[in-house]
């Protein structure tokens, strides 16, 4: 895959319209999203009182994966993520099953957020809710990106504040307790072990995982080599700030085993801290967040979409882009009907280790694309990309033993498909 061009307004590209502080937006409208409120449950689960050291490790292989990506995005800024630089660097099969990987495990997030969504605006009609929601988003999609970052930023200025609320009860709450409990709740226990370290640092790393949306809008970024760099590691490190200070929040408020079972841990610790004020307001928040997790997903997917029909590793029909919009409308639709049906039908709600898995594997492809630069061509440390796909593999394994199963089979029919597709060109050749 050769590098995009950089001029704006050729028939068949998009627009290059989004500035630095538009692609941060949209990196922490992934990242600062329903992930804060629906992992750390499962998370607190799988490592007790070992939670913070899970969101450190799930954070070093962010950060060694968003490195990777902003160095490989700012040489080829194009749509598609890692499905263009796996092609470019290590050859059309990886780059193929990274964007597999990518869509599939995506497109069940995407469901996911939409019935989150559904769980917290109208429980037991969280089905209705999420198709409208999964409707309405893509309508706002499909009319331009502009619009969509325009709305992200609305979403993500409601969720920050909904979180720093809730990080403020808690903290006085605390100091006005009397007794170091609170203390007590942060130490690590003697249930903590390193296997559940690192489920939990799997499982978190779904909510790190946003960065990626950055990379994929590469082709309607504003001078790339530069904004990309400089904005995949700005919105991850804001989002580690705000993780860890609700994390630390979450378990002063609750301690591990509240926080293990607590369904809406964000509003038991608002009620924890005595603000009942503020239970309802972090629902409403949680329902927001989940809209911008889900606004952004489906951007993302739609975009290596789009670079994979481009290339007839999808039908080529979805390569089209709108004449008037510059937004690829065909897949922005094909995957809004995808994930209205899915959302309509199945619950996802337990899909995060099985996006984690899918997504933890397009990340080794490309720490592993990221080995192949030159220092020319802006490579990073080496130590950056060996650790970066030694801990997707390391993380990928310790999930849960169906999530590991699920997404090894949907890259297996991925690379099925992939060598009967090559057989059936060749043949037709």
């Amino acid at each position: 895959m050769h590098e995009a061009a950089s001029g704006d307004g050729q028939p068949g590209e998009l627009r290059r319209r989004l500035g630095l502080s538009d692609a941060v937006v949209i990196g922490l409208g992934s990242m600062v999203g329903a992930g804060i409120f629906a992992a750390l449950g499962p998370a607190a689960r799988a490592a007790g009182s070992a939670l913070l050291p899970g969101l450190g490790v799930a954070a070093l292989v962010a950060y060694c994966n968003a490195t990777s990506s902003a160095r490989l995005a700012a040489r080829f800024p194009a749509s598609g993520g890692t499905y263009v630089y796996g092609r470019a660097r290590l050859g059309e099969f990886w780059g193929f099953l990274a964007g597999w990987g990518f869509v599939v495990g995506k497109t069940a997030s995407c469901a996911a957020m939409a019935l989150t969504v559904g769980a917290y605006v109208w429980p037991g009609r969280e089905h209705a809710v999420a198709v409208a929601a999964v409707l309405v988003l893509t309508a706002v999609n499909y009319a331009g990106v502009q619009k969509s970052v325009l709305l992200t930023r609305l979403i993500v200025t409601v969720v920050l504040a909904v979180l720093a609320s809730v990080v403020i009860a808690v903290a006085v709450s605390v100091g006005t307790s009397s007794g170091p409990a609170w203390s007590d709740r942060l130490a690590l226990g003697d249930g903590a072990t390193p296997g559940g370290v690192l489920e939990a640092a799997g499982l978190l790393f779904f909510a790190f995982a946003g960065y990626a949306r950055i990379a994929t809008l590469g082709e309607e970024v504003r001078d790339p080599q530069r904004t990309i760099p400089r904005a995949v590691p700005l919105a991850l490190g804001i989002a580690l700030a705000v993780y860890a200070a609700v994390s630390v929040a979450v378990l002063a408020a609750l301690g591990p085993k509240g926080l293990a079972e607590a369904t809406a841990p964000l509003a038991d610790a608002a009620r924890a801290a005595g603000a009942e004020w503020l239970v309802p307001v972090t629902r409403a928040g949680a329902a927001v967040a989940a809209l911008g997790s889900l606004l952004a997903l489906i951007l993302g997917v739609s975009r290596t979409t789009l670079a994979m029909a481009r290339d007839r590793n999808l039908p080529h029909g979805l390569s089209a882009v709108h004449p008037r919009f510059r937004v690829p409308h065909r897949a922005e639709l094909a995957v809004g009907a995808v994930v209205a049906v899915a959302a309509a039908t199945v619950d996802l709600r337990e899909a995060i280790g099985f996006s984690s898995f899918t997504v933890l594997a397009y990340y080794a492809v490309t720490n592993a694309s990221a080995w192949t630069l030159t220092p020319a061509e802006g490579r990073p440390p080496r130590i950056v990309p060996a650790a970066g796909l030694a801990g997707c593999a390391l993380l990928a394994f310790a999930l849960p033993t169906a999530s590991v199963v699920a997404g090894s089979a949907v890259l297996g029919a991925g690379a099925l498909f992939y060598g009967v597709r090559g057989r059936t060109q060749h043949r037709a050749a």
